[in-house]
């Protein structure tokens, strides 16, 4: 069964483009990973100010590989070298346990 990890992020509303813009630099690392199954990055459209980035993973063994590799590293190192965008996160982890999605016919 699927897990899922959120990491809820705090960033000034003023910021949202430049946080999304970091993400697109990074863009491809992720995918490549052993057990990578989908990803999601969201901006509220109402007055909060937590961006959620949302991974799905075939098993937190997957996950837990991906946090210590070299690419989770070398993605994340822009955000060493600028200066965070957020203030403040936390990780969710959620067990998948229902997933439905549109036809794509």
């Amino acid at each position: 069964m699927s897990i899922v990890k959120i990491n809820a992020i705090t960033v000034e509303r003023d910021r949202f483009d430049e946080f999304a813009e970091r993400f697109a630099g990074r863009a491809g690392r992720v995918s490549a990973a052993e057990g990578f199954e989908a990803f999601t990055l969201l901006r509220p459209t109402d007055e909060r100010n937590v961006c959620l980035v949302m991974t799905q993973w075939r098993s937190e063994a997957d996950f837990q590989a991906w946090v210590t590799s070299p690419d989770f590293a070398a993605g994340h190192a822009q955000r060493r070298a600028g200066g965070p965008v957020g203030s403040a996160s936390e990780l969710w982890s959620f067990e998948v346990l229902e997933d439905e999605r549109a036809d794509s016919h």
